[in-house]
């Protein structure tokens, strides 16, 4: 195997052990996926049937965008997830890495008419980098792919209403990072909206913040500071944990 793509599979790999150990997890369902370089568009996602702290980088299913195996394996793979993730890598460039997980929090929120509110300042990640997907069933028509597409757009975050969330990165950290902190900005709002009145921030301050979250690399002001390096030091760290719990992960 190459050493790219051995390299992608211990992310994914890695990815799925992280959604399992912080409990983002729905049994064997759910999915996430990276796609391999070159122009036939293959991407690698879960064996259905295995829970995500048993999947490892060598069992993780090879297949294309019309969902045949490239590689031989023991394994089918989930359609809903199929599905959904063909569709986007198929036309995001950028979006390398899909997460979609079904959390509790997650599944409140989507099923919130306001949707994704700037509570916190971990809910301002997001400011207006959230679509939303008006649901249609458990997502087995291929129809559907058109729609997802057109309402995903451009964003990173796609809300799928009275379903869950989806992230895309252009690396698994930056996907598995983005539905990590998607998640947690899910709880604090669904916390802070049940035990009583909302205080929002100005829009000024929620599209500042969302800029010194997303834009490291844009001029500063005078004594301001920068944090280019979070994301690739919490990522680091994570796997080092996981070198500590769960080892496997890289067989």
């Amino acid at each position: 195997m190459n050493p790219v793509e051995q390299h992608l599979r211990e992310q994914l790999a890695a990815c799925y052990r992280l959604i399992a150990h912080f409990r983002m997890t729905d049994l064997i369902f759910t999915h996430i996926s990276v796609r391999l370089p070159g122009p036939e568009h293959h991407f690698l996602i879960n064996p259905y049937g295995l829970m995500f702290e048993e999947i490892t980088a060598s069992n993780l299913v090879k297949i294309d965008l019309q969902g045949h195996a490239v590689e031989p394996s023991p394994y089918p793979v989930n359609p809903a997830g199929f599905v959904i993730h063909s569709a986007i890598h198929g036309a995001r460039e950028d979006a390398h890495c899909v997460l979609h997980t079904h959390t509790r929090s997650g599944c409140a929120v989507a099923a919130l008419q306001c949707g994704l509110l700037p509570v916190n300042q971990i809910s301002m990640e997001f400011y207006g980098r959230v679509a939303y997907h008006d649901y249609e069933g458990v997502a087995l028509d291929l129809s559907e792919q058109q729609r997802l597409v057109q309402d995903i757009g451009d964003k990173p975050v796609l809300i799928l209403r009275n379903h869950g969330l989806l992230t895309v990165g252009e690396t698994v950290s930056q996907a598995f990072l983005r539905m990590y902190y998607l998640d947690k900005a899910c709880e604090i709002q669904l916390a802070a909206m049940a035990a009583g009145e909302l205080v929002l921030p100005a829009a000024d301050i929620c599209e500042y913040t969302e800029r010194q979250f997303n834009d490291p690399g844009r001029p500063l002001e005078e004594g301001e500071l920068d944090d280019p390096d979070a994301m690739q030091l919490a990522w680091a760290a994570l796997l080092r944990m996981l070198d500590r719990i769960a080892p496997g992960y890289q067989d």
